[in-house]
């Protein structure tokens, strides 16, 4: 197992079978030799930095039913909300003087978010704020949405792919969604030149590690800037509350492989993997991750945006997330990079 380990990290690519091998392996050598190679490799090209994405959850309403999610539209006790023009300026005005220098809006798919809004949103952003990067997580838009937004100045989306398997992904969301439509919305935002992120669930319901190879191969062929893994982690009130969740192992081993084929990605240690161990995003940091996105979010609607179960950081102010993350940055022998943090990838998509 050493030796496939060895194999990735040379080439940056496997077999389909090496790559289910090393998924399924329990061998502690070869979990080491991954985490070390992982952490090489992000250091050749990032050195010691992480890069800090201050999150504004804009929404918790989601016109989406997908079975894992907190804040599906089935889910009539979830308590929504919504922030308006001036709350989410607020909330920049307040990241920007901590230091971050990305703001990442983030939320369901709510209709309330027009083209409109948003790129009043983003322009006003980008006029007050010239050396931020502004990233967007609103799901699937029309490409001329896209477009729109990308000329009021948005640089970055993030929209994982959770599932790049057709009979994966229809067990995880309602028929009125489709993994087509999911994937040429992201090849169509690398065209419209928005540098993209894309991922997925680890240890989703029905999830094998075939699945998790085809993940792998859809992420070679997109080639994002950005890929966001995290584990699965249930929520009371889906049709998966009873499932198990996501490991850490697994995660963990995931964004070796993912950091070791993708060296320039930026890979974060998301809040999934702090929910599932105390120290789960140290030990992502430590495996080749070099991002994290604290919660900028107003302290009263925290706990509203509710994905899962057990989500951390949702009663701190901004200051206490951005502190708190910061002392587990140094703990875990990396630094703070008040800075955009732009992937270094050199295609001609990248902004």
């Amino acid at each position: 197992m050493r030796d496939i380990v060895r194999k990735l990290y040379e080439t940056a690519n496997l077999t389909d079978a090496e790559l289910k091998a090393l998924i399924l392996t329990d061998d502690a050598d070869a979990a080491q030799l991954l985490r070390e190679y992982a952490d090489e490799v992000r250091q050749r090209w990032y050195g010691r930095k992480v890069f800090l994405r201050g999150l504004i959850e804009v929404s918790s309403y989601c016109k989406n039913d997908c079975l894992y999610c907190g804040i599906r539209r089935s889910n009539k006790d979830a308590d929504r909300y919504r922030l308006d023009m001036e709350k989410i300026f607020q909330c920049a005005e307040n990241g920007y003087e901590l230091g971050f220098r990305t703001f990442v809006m983030q939320g369901g798919e709510d209709g309330f978010y027009t083209d409109d809004f948003m790129c009043d949103v983003i322009s006003g952003l980008r006029e007050k704020y010239p050396d931020c990067a502004i990233t967007l997580s609103l799901g699937e838009r029309s490409e001329e949405s896209y477009r729109r937004m990308k000329e009021a100045g948005a640089d970055r989306y993030l929209l994982r792919h959770e599932a790049a398997s057709e009979e994966l992904y229809s067990k995880l969301h309602p028929s009125e969604l489709s993994l087509e439509n999911r994937k040429q919305c992201l090849f169509t935002l690398k065209k419209l030149g928005y540098q993209v992120g894309s991922g997925f669930m680890v240890g989703a319901p029905f999830q094998t590690a075939d699945h998790l190879v085809e993940d792998l191969r859809f992420l070679q062929e997109l080639h994002p800037h950005m890929i966001g893994i995290g584990p699965f982690v249930p929520h009371h009130a889906t049709p998966f509350a009873k499932e198990n969740g996501g490991t850490l192992q697994l995660t963990l081993r995931l964004l070796g492989i993912l950091r070791l084929m993708f060296p320039k990605v930026l890979l974060p240690a998301t809040t999934a993997l702090g929910t599932i161990a105390p120290n789960g995003r140290e030990l992502g940091l430590q495996t080749g991750c070099n991002v994290v996105m604290p919660n900028l979010s107003p302290v009263n609607v925290r706990k509203k945006y509710d994905l899962y179960d057990n989500k951390i950081c949702t009663g701190e102010e901004a200051a206490e997330c951005r502190g708190c993350l910061q002392r587990r940055i140094e703990s875990a022998g990396y630094e703070v990079a008040q800075e955009r943090g732009d992937c270094i990838e050199t295609n001609t998509q990248e902004t």
